[in-house]
């Protein structure tokens, strides 16, 4: 998972990029990196590490410019080198920058094309890097010195025909503007907002609504699927659904997890959605479990804050903060490597006894993935006390891999695979789990927005909506995503770096 932004202005944009990039932080924690464009010339800036770490003060004044793209990045395929920090460049035509969240499925055969084709070197691993050539080359292919609008769309469906799987993109065409574009089926997010100067309208296109409100850039709405949107750098704003196939699918992990609450996806308020999901937990226990005998339902900060309050309230249960977060410890979910995970669980949380001790405590998570942090966490409760410990999640087992962008590519690292919910349960340690039905959860997300028929749940079903995911598919990234594989590429990123170094 990344976060993006995009900015055209009448002045500056680098305070505006930085900024945004500390408020789409959660989507990403290996690397950041900013682009600006200055009379036809980019000025680029990236790294591994947190956006306060990667960028100093002389660094920000170096990056001059009225518009400008933005990344903050985790490694979706475990590698946490440097060189695959975005934005990307590639110089022809016209000098273009890239910023990518998501993942495409096609990787493998669009690198051939690019080789054999047209006759483009890429130099990652990062699928990113292969989207910004194919855009480049579809782009070339037009074959003008003075691009239009049009043009820019025309090189877009060109992308739509080539590329399968998960894109929300933004590219700076040096000297001419800033598109932003998503897949035809729309699942990772994006939207473009407006704000006015003194000297005209300026435009931002973001992962998140909240990168928008936090700039003072009002929401105009999402970016459709297959839609492009096109920013001129005089401001002129242009937009055009550039897909003949559109099926709309977000993704239904971004409202679980991903998303900061105040944050509106495909006009649905992740915060009223994670309400929802709280409600329609509380039912099924009032369903199957009508005698149950909690105590005091407790959070695990703090994406499942608000799912468990409402649970809380419509059980009549007490709801209690039992446990205070270290805030400068990442989020563990998107640590690459299950060592570091483990390490960070107990730095990342600290138990307050008194609200556990002699008390059968309900703690409840947003869901569910490796079981890494939940253990420990079952573990903590009983050590400070409780004397029962249940487990709920908002979201239902997580049993498959996610091809399209977030991190649970290899399917043996899931504690739910080839598990049942009693066999989790024991092997989490709990008393008793709870797990939301995957209606329930597509009926909680829905009811903010009902023109939206179906979401990915890819993770929880094995329904892949882009319909091109067969075993050897999975087989090959797990072979390829796994921890161990992880390890011994970040071990190689190290040695190379340090030799680059010298």
């Amino acid at each position: 998972m990344c976060g993006i932004a995009g900015i055209v202005s009448h002045q500056n944009v680098n305070q505006d990029l930085y900024d945004a990039l500390t408020v789409l932080q959660h989507r990403g924690q290996d690397a950041a990196g900013i682009v600006t464009c200055e009379d036809g010339r980019l000025h680029l800036r990236k790294g591994n590490g947190l956006t306060r770490d990667v960028f100093t003060n002389s660094q920000m004044l170096k990056l001059r410019g009225n518009m400008g793209i933005a990344h903050v990045r985790y490694p979706t395929a475990g590698c946490t080198s440097s060189a695959e920090a975005q934005p990307f460049y590639v110089n022809s035509p016209f000098g273009l920058t890239l910023a990518h969240n998501g993942n495409l499925t096609n990787t493998d055969e669009l690198k051939q094309q690019l080789f054999v084709e047209d006759q483009r070197h890429i130099n990652t691993d990062s699928d990113s890097e292969v989207l910004l050539n194919i855009f480049a080359h579809e782009l070339q292919s037009i074959g003008k010195l003075k691009l239009t609008p049009d043009d820019v769309f025309q090189a877009v469906r060109g992308v739509h025909k080539r590329c399968r799987g998960a894109y929300a993109v933004t590219i700076m065409i040096a000297g001419f503007g800033i598109l932003a574009f998503r897949d035809p089926h729309g699942i990772r997010p994006l939207v473009f907002g407006e704000r006015h100067s003194e000297l005209g309208p300026e435009f931002m296109v973001a992962s998140e609504s909240v990168a928008l409100d936090v700039l003072g850039f009002n929401l105009i709405r999402d970016v459709a699927p297959g839609e492009a949107v096109f920013i001129e750098a005089n401001g002129t704003l242009h937009t055009l659904q550039c897909s003949d196939n559109v099926d709309h699918c977000p993704c239904i992990f971004e409202y679980v997890y991903f998303a900061r609450p105040d944050s509106m996806i495909d006009n649905i308020s992740v915060y009223k959605a994670r309400l929802r999901m709280g409600e329609k937990l509380a039912n099924k226990i009032k369903r199957e479990w009508p005698d149950h005998d909690i105590d005091v339902v407790i959070p695990i900060p703090d994406t499942s804050r608000t799912s468990a309050q409402q649970l809380a309230e419509v059980l009549g249960v007490k709801f209690s903060e039992g446990f205070i977060k270290n805030r400068y410890i990442g989020r563990t979910f998107i640590m690459p490597g299950q060592q570091m995970r483990k390490r960070s669980v107990r730095q990342k949380l600290n138990a307050i006894d008194l609200e556990f001790r002699g008390k059968n405590v309900l703690l409840v998570d947003d869901s569910i993935v490796r079981g890494t942090t939940s253990e420990q966490i079952i573990q903590m409760a009983r050590d400070a006390g409780a004397k029962k410990v249940y487990f709920a999640s908002a979201a239902p087992p997580v049993r498959y891999p996610n091809v399209y962008g977030i991190d649970m590519p290899a399917a043996h690292e899931l504690i739910a695979h080839n598990r049942n919910e009693e066999e989790v349960c024991l092997a989490l340690g709990a008393d008793r789990i709870v797990y939301q039905d995957l209606q329930d959860l597509i009926d909680a997300v829905r009811k903010g927005n009902t023109t939206i028929k179906h979401f990915d749940t890819s993770c929880f079903d094995h329904h892949y909506i882009t319909g091109d995911i067969d075993d050897a598919y999975l087989e090959r990234i797990e072979l390829l995503r796994n921890d161990k594989a992880r390890a011994a590429r970040n071990s190689e990123d190290f040695i190379i770096e340090m030799q680059n170094s010298d």
